[in-house]
């Protein structure tokens, strides 16, 4: 065949008459295949799905099926940690006279002894013993939530509540992702295709509580909130209060999006079509193994390598001092009228100053800051971590403030850094830190406010 024979055919096979023949067979072949009909045959897979689902996406039972998951992952969480908390403290306290002994050996000077002993690993001990209990529990129950297909279901039955206040429904599963880290969680926001949707989701990503507000949360309710309780009825109440505390922190999210979505950020929200997968069999020991020791591990190792370096600083600042009195009074004495009227103190608002690089170190630097030496001296057990607080004035109304700044403050380091990065915007940024700043100030305010009005204290 000659080359002009070929680019005679060539130029007929692209014609828009070739064109219009082919989508006219397909038209044709379509209309025939629907007059004829289609019949196919359910799966046991899919019958056992349609019917899960008619009970997990329901109107009426979804929303409570979710909060009573919410709970049972917070429970086995709260109840499962105490023991091995107790055990790894135990652990780490009968080891440090063998490092004494060792420092007295090498006659290492006492700033030695003290920055590497009673700064460096008491802090970080201290944040293992707390952090990674909850961590092994919380991580490998939600992984088999999500395994099993039910976090999708989530995300369904949430869409209609973020399309009210203007956002989108798989701000839901962001929104799940930082219940483990919220650095994490913004860069999940990828997910959301509409920029101002996805906006939307990382200045209220925060209202979360991460994997480092756990420990706070769990030992300030089971210190206080729970403390006319014993046993099993102990947990139950903590759990019940951390559960509160969490839809709390979502109802500010819904409120501060809706908010955005009327000011800075107006538009229509986009629609969201979501695949549901069919329910599976969890693989148990793959998921919990992989949960543990992937997730947990990294969490943990980034918070000791922040940790290390602010349990260092913090028993400086305690023990230097400036004429009669050490620089972390001076920063306290000037921090305390403030925390005042939010019904802290000045050593609460220094330690979330210094916990800026990550949550999971404000509980170890308050507890250094409280005691003369910057140490954590003392702490052998949640007794003693209460009586050290009653000793500098706690209260519920104390306790459950924090709790509430613990939850609705700053975000951490990492996340600020990984919103920078993420927004390209040094102005949105700002905003991710002040939005949220505002209301953990705002909020404390009127309950220390109305707690001294109507003498609730």
């Amino acid at each position: 065949m000659s080359i002009q024979q070929l680019y005679s055919e060539a130029q007929e096979l692209s014609s828009p008459k070739m064109r219009d023949d082919i989508v006219q067979n397909l038209y044709d072949r379509s209309k025939q295949l629907c007059l004829e009909g289609v019949s196919f045959s359910k799966v046991k897979r899919d019958t056992r799905t349609e019917k899960l689902d008619a009970i997990f996406t329901s109107p009426i039972f979804g929303f409570p099926i979710m909060i009573i998951m919410l709970g049972v992952v917070f429970y086995l969480t709260v109840a499962g940690a105490n023991v091995p908390s107790s055990m790894l403290a135990e652990f780490f306290g009968s080891l440090e006279p063998y490092l004494k002994s060792f420092f007295d050996f090498i006659h290492a000077p006492d700033w030695l002894f003290g920055v590497l002993v009673l700064g460096l690993y008491r802090g970080t001990t201290w944040v293992i013993s707390v952090m990674l209990p909850p961590m092994a529990i919380f991580f490998p129950t939600f992984a088999l939530l999500e395994n099993f297909g039910y976090l999708p279901r989530v995300a369904f039955n949430m869409d209609r509540l973020f399309k009210q206040v203007g956002a989108h429904g798989k701000q839901s599963l962001t929104m799940a992702m930082g219940f483990g880290c919220n650095a994490a969680a913004v860069i999940s926001t990828r997910i959301i295709e509409s920029p101002r949707e996805r906006m939307l989701a990382i200045l209220t990503n925060n209202f979360v509580p991460c994997n480092g507000r756990w420990g706070t949360l769990i030992v300030l309710a089971s210190l206080f909130m729970a403390a006319n309780f014993t046993g099993g009825l102990k947990s139950f109440v903590t759990t019940g209060v951390i559960v509160s505390i969490v839809i709390f922190g979502i109802l500010v999210t819904f409120f501060v999006s809706w908010t955005l979505s009327k000011t800075a950020l107006k538009g229509v929200p986009t629609h969201y079509t979501l695949e549901l997968p069919p329910y599976r069999r969890p693989k148990f020991f793959d998921t919990v193994i992989r949960s543990s020791l992937s997730k947990s591990w990294s969490v943990l190792l980034r918070a000791v390598k922040v940790a290390a370096p602010a349990a260092i600083l913090t028993w400086i600042i305690a023990n230097v001092y400036i004429g009669d009195t050490s620089i972390l009074m001076y920063m306290v004495q000037f921090l305390d009228p403030f925390g005042k009227l939010l019904g802290l103190d000045g050593y609460i608002m220094l330690a979330f100053l210094l916990g800026l690089p990550a949550n999971e170190i404000v509980l170890p630097i308050l507890l250094m800051g409280y005691l003369s030496t910057g140490s954590l001296t003392e702490v052998d057990s949640l007794v003693d971590l209460k009586k050290i607080f009653l000793e500098h004035g706690w209260t519920w109304l104390t306790a459950l403030n924090m709790m509430l700044f613990s939850l609705l403050h700053y975000p951490c380091g990492t996340t600020l850094l990984n919103i920078y990065k993420e927004t390209k915007s040094a102005k949105w940024t700002f905003l991710a830190f002040l939005i949220p700043t505002v209301i953990a100030i705002f909020i404390p305010l009127m309950i220390t406010q109305m707690a001294t009005i109507f003498g609730w204290l």
